[in-house]
C-alpha cells in the first residue's frame, strides 16, 4: 500500500538517518541525497517526494550533473533516476538546465534551488587566482 508523501514526511520528519541536528540552530541540517537546499523541510525532502532534484558535480570535475527521479518508477529503484550532464560552459549549462526544469514542468518550486546549486558546483570548480608581480613585491621579495 502506498502512502502519501506528506504522510511519510510527518513520519521521519524528526527521526532519520540523514539529520544534522545542532545546537542553537532552530532548523535542522540534512544530508540526504536530492536535497537541493540541504535543509531538513518537506519541500526539499529526496525522500519522501515522488519525484526529486539534486545537483552533484560532473565525475570529471568539469560541469555538473542533474539527478531526477521518476515518479512514474517510484516503486522500482533501479529505473527511477535519470542523470543529465551539463558540461557547455557555465551559461549554457544554466540556462538548459532551466529550460529543461521549466520545459517538463518537472517540479517548478525547484527551480531556483536547482540554479543556486548548480552555481554554487561551478564557482566551485573554478581555478583559484594566481598571485601576481604585485603581492610579490608586497611580501618584500626583490623583482628580478
Amino acid at each position: 500500500m502506498a502512502t502519501s508523501s506528506h504522510l511519510n514526511w510527518l513520519i521521519i520528519r524528526n527521526n532519520n538517518a540523514f539529520l544534522l541536528k545542532k545546537r542553537d540552530v532552530n532548523k535542522p541540517f540534512s544530508t540526504e541525497p536530492n536535497n537541493l537546499a540541504s535543509v531538513s523541510s518537506y519541500r526539499y525532502s529526496g525522500i519522501v517526494h515522488k519525484k526529486t532534484l539534486g545537483v552533484v558535480p560532473a565525475a570529471d570535475k568539469k560541469g555538473f550533473t542533474a539527478v531526477l527521479k521518476k515518479g512514474k518508477y517510484a516503486q522500482r529503484p533501479a529505473k527511477n533516476t535519470v542523470r543529465v550532464d551539463f558540461k557547455a560552459g557555465p551559461r549554457r549549462s544554466l540556462k538548459k538546465l532551466k529550460n529543461l526544469l521549466i520545459g517538463a514542468k518537472y517540479r517548478k518550486d525547484l527551480t531556483q534551488a536547482a540554479l543556486r546549486r548548480a552555481s554554487a558546483v561551478l564557482r566551485s570548480q573554478k581555478p583559484l587566482p594566481t598571485k601576481g608581480k604585485k603581492a610579490e613585491l608586497s611580501k618584500g621579495k626583490k623583482p628580478e
